[in-house]
């Protein structure tokens, strides 16, 4: 029987992970053993954060819009409440967007959501 030589997988392999490795300190970026830990952890905080980024941002607009609301008189949950009753559908990305870069189109959405209010009430 031939001896098999897997040199040229077992190559590739470790050269897949060191690239992966690259940026890292230390032994992390060039020994196979460290590289392979590092990469593997880093793999797992990126499936992570990719959820906690989104939770982040939701909060993040989150705030962004309440700080408009009451600035003319409303919380955010009124004003979100508001929205409901004017049969307004935008979500919370665009809402905060407005808020911080629209004023005056923002304005005229509070304008229509104590509209809304004042009609239900």
């Amino acid at each position: 029987m031939t001896r098999v030589s897997r040199g040229v997988t077992t190559h590739a392999r470790h050269k897949k992970v060191i690239r992966q490795a690259r940026g890292y300190r230390g032994r992390s970026k060039n020994v196979f053993r460290v590289a392979i830990e590092r990469v593997e952890k880093g793999l797992q905080y990126a499936y992570r954060d990719r959820r906690a980024r989104k939770r982040s941002f939701r909060r993040l607009w989150i705030q962004r819009i309440n700080a408009g609301a009451r600035e003319h008189g409303l919380t955010y949950s009124q004003f979100m409440h508001g929205l409901g009753k004017a049969g307004i559908e935008l979500d919370r990305k665009v809402l905060a967007d407005l808020a911080v870069r629209e004023p005056d189109a923002f304005k005229a959405l509070v304008e229509q959501v104590q509209t809304a209010l004042a009609n239900t009430a």
